[in-house]
């Protein structure tokens, strides 16, 4: 297994040579060990540590939470705060850093270890929903049918490129709007207004698709022949936060069908 590197932020000489001794007993690489605030930068972006061990008081003008202000701006490395001071002031200035943990000194080789094996387990956590994320959002945004997400209450909170295309919306404009301000279909053979996918979800608790006459108005007045099909989006105790809608343009189906026909 690989030992987590470890970066030592710390300005008594003599507390950072025995915070570096026992993180070697514990099994831990210590990449480097610095007093000031501007060489962590520094040597996090060399390094490239699994976690930084960050004293809040250090040598120079930049003590240590602006520095991990700074590396938060260039990095994506776990902070683990150690300190002797916990006055209300320094811990709302370290709150606004989002760090992994906090420990105030003195303390014990538990207290430590715990605190840097929770930390680092929270950030692989964290890579892996930013990973899951990431590929999720790369797939929504290149597949050949649009869609659309929405909250609980009907306002649009994504758009991807296809339903900007079909719609005639583009993403900015259209976040937050109602879902039928930008997905304004309506029934073809009657020209009435489909009613609101959010509103039968939120009624049924269940998916629903269009009908073979559903046509979508788009914002220059464009009728588009469409398939759609929504599905509510539920959160981890099954309740329902809001919609995901998948549609496609039917322009070039309905064409061939035609042509078969005549």
């Amino acid at each position: 297994m690989t030992r987590a590197k470890v970066l030592v932020v710390e300005d008594e000489k003599i507390v950072s040579i025995e915070i570096q001794r026992r993180l070697l007993s514990m099994g831990y690489e210590v990449t480097a060990a610095t007093a000031y605030g501007d060489e962590a930068i520094r040597l996090a972006e060399e390094n490239m540590p699994d976690l930084i061990l960050m004293d809040i008081k250090l040598k120079g003008e930049m003590d240590g939470i602006t520095a991990v202000e700074q590396i938060r701006l260039r990095l994506d490395i776990p902070v683990i705060y150690m300190t002797a001071y916990g006055d209300e002031h320094t811990v709302q200035r370290v709150k606004s850093t989002e760090p992994f943990g906090y420990i105030i000194k003195p303390f014990e080789n538990r207290e430590l270890y715990t605190t840097i094996e929770m930390a680092l387990y929270r950030s692989s956590l964290e890579k892996k929903l930013k990973e899951n994320e990431q590929w999720l959002s790369t797939t929504l945004q290149s597949i050949g049918e649009g869609v659309i997400a929405t909250d609980i209450n009907g306002k649009i909170t994504f758009l991807n490129p296809i339903a900007e295309l079909v719609t005639g919306w583009k993403k900015d404009a259209a976040m937050q709007k109602e879902l039928h301000e930008v997905f304004n279909v309506i029934d073809e053979s009657t020209g009435k207004q489909s009613e609101n996918p959010v509103n039968e979800i939120l009624k049924e608790g269940i998916g629903i698709g269009s009908t073979n006459h559903s046509v979508l108005i788009s914002k220059d007045g464009k009728k588009v022949p469409i398939d759609y099909n929504a599905a509510p989006i539920r959160d981890e105790r099954g309740h329902i936060d809001g919609i995901v809608l998948v549609f496609k343009d039917i322009t070039e189906r309905q064409r061939i069908h035609r042509v078969l026909r005549e």
